[in-house]
């Protein structure tokens, strides 16, 4: 009796185990675990959100003494700068420069669900750091955020990919949101625009600097739109005739207007494709899905 009894014991001991091995590795919440992406992109060490919802921090430091962060010369991140990328089937891609990029649009922000996750640079996010993300801006770029409503800016260090929403210009910190006053909202009209290391913002507001494919120029920056005028840009180049090329074949897809604006920058002469002008923004948001929706990546929306 004493044999069957122990025996019987083991048998369910092994059967216990079986059913062990059988189940899935869960962690201390009882669920399998998950190799969640930061910003909703692949990214090098991603880690499992901890939050379902994000939300801004428990702990709330001054932001308004918080420094801004220093603009200097980098080097291009090793991670998330390659070009194209996908996103939710979607096709991304990066510009090959910053150089005089200037846009508006809405701004969002992010908070305490990705703190201490990997960004798509592979940094770590701190959302008390006025960083941003955005989806086509080389990585890392420094970049003045303007609230288009109450005047007040920031500068931010650009390390991360989105926001992935279709009307959305760029995410920021909770820290940046938090100083510029759209944390409550969740969202806010702003500008963007790039600061070069030497502290000088590279928006053209004029360039009389003629080139020598100018017959091939349709529209220069020598002679800017009015600026209540709304414009997409869908390419920026290094060679005017690889900007030629785009015009040509957004002139044969579209009726919408197509100009190379030439610029100047440190040294870089910068062509860059615009669509427009429109003179709303249900227009240029028309022409947005269009380009789009035709596989010429994501239009940036622009300001003389």
């Amino acid at each position: 009796m004493h044999t069957r009894a122990l025996f019987a014991l083991l048998m369910i001991a092994a059967l216990l185990g079986g059913c062990a091995s059988r189940a899935p590795v869960t962690d201390a919440s009882g669920e399998p675990p998950v190799t969640d992406t930061p910003k909703q992109h692949a990214n090098p060490g991603s880690e499992r959100y901890t939050q379902q919802h994000d939300a801004g921090p428990s702990h709330r430091p001054d932001v308004e003494n918080l420094p801004e962060p220093e603009v200097r010369a980098e080097l291009p991140s090793r991670y998330g700068n390659h070009s194209p990328y996908t996103v939710f089937g979607k096709t991304y891609h990066v510009l090959p420069s910053a150089d005089g990029y200037v846009a508006e649009g809405i701004a969002s922000w992010y908070g305490s669900k990705f703190h201490g996750h990997r960004t798509s640079s592979g940094e770590p996010y701190d959302m008390y750091q006025f960083t941003a993300a955005h989806r086509s801006l080389p990585l890392p770029t420094f970049a003045r955020v303007t609230s288009l409503e109450n005047g007040k800016s920031v500068i931010v260090r650009i390390n991360d990919r989105g926001p992935f929403h279709p009307d959305r210009e760029i995410d920021l910190s909770w820290a940046a949101a938090h100083r510029l006053g759209i944390e409550q909202r969740g969202t806010g009209r702003v500008r963007v625009e790039v600061i070069t290391p030497d502290g000088q913002q590279t928006r053209q507001a004029g360039n009389t600097q003629t080139s020598t494919n100018s017959s091939m120029i349709r529209a220069a920056a020598d002679s800017p739109p009015p600026p209540a005028e709304l414009y997409l840009q869908v390419g920026a180049f290094r060679q005017a005739d690889a900007a030629q090329q785009l015009v040509n074949r957004l002139l044969a897809q579209f009726s919408y207007p197509v100009a190379i604006r030439h610029g100047n920058t440190q040294g870089d002469a910068i062509y860059r494709v615009w669509i427009g002008p429109f003179t709303t923004e249900q227009g240029r948001e028309s022409a947005h899905n269009d380009v789009a929706g035709a596989g010429y990546g994501e239009p940036v929306r622009v300001m003389p």
